[in-house]
């Protein structure tokens, strides 16, 4: 009697102890939808929750920054153990000047004779910046209109 109580009592102790060492079970579809709502505000990207309860990472972002603040974010969701980066950052575009070096040469030349005038090109316009003289943005302005490279900004300040 004594021997089975003792059996008894050691397989109910095994029982518990199997109980509480099991491994709790993720809820991968909950942890799946607070993921995909943190990566929600870039199209790009996307992410998959495994049953380990990992973040897989996926898409393009546009700065590193960007980035690693998504991961930031899934880290921060309870439940998630960790998160795969397997994203890009996209590279930036380089945009080519509206306006033809050609022209842009062809202006500086004009201005030559004039330090105090500089063509910049600014937001993809052909611009004079810097002084002149009231009688050299007369001069200025004639020599360029001459050329018909069409719209300039004469931004330079007559004193």
């Amino acid at each position: 009697m004594k021997k089975s109580f003792v059996v008894s009592a050691l397989a109910l102790a095994m029982s518990f102890g199997a109980v509480s060492c099991k491994k709790k079970k993720v809820d991968t579809v909950a942890l799946q939808n607070q993921a995909t709502e943190m990566v929600a505000g870039n199209p790009n990207a996307s992410v998959t929750v495994d049953q380990n309860g990992v973040a897989h990472l996926q898409g393009t972002f546009s700065s590193a920054e960007e980035r690693d603040a998504a991961i930031s974010q899934l880290k921060g969701i309870k439940g998630i153990k960790d998160v795969m980066d397997m994203t890009t950052v996209a590279e930036p575009v380089q945009t080519a000047s509206a306006v033809d070096p050609a022209v842009q040469q062809r202006v500086q030349d004009a201005v030559k004779d004039y330090p105090g005038v500089k063509v910049e090109v600014v937001n993809n316009e052909l611009t004079l910046t810097g002084n002149a003289t009231p009688e050299q943005a007369r001069k200025i302005k004639e020599s360029v209109d001459a050329l018909k490279v069409g719209k300039v900004n004469y931004n330079y300040e007559v004193k």
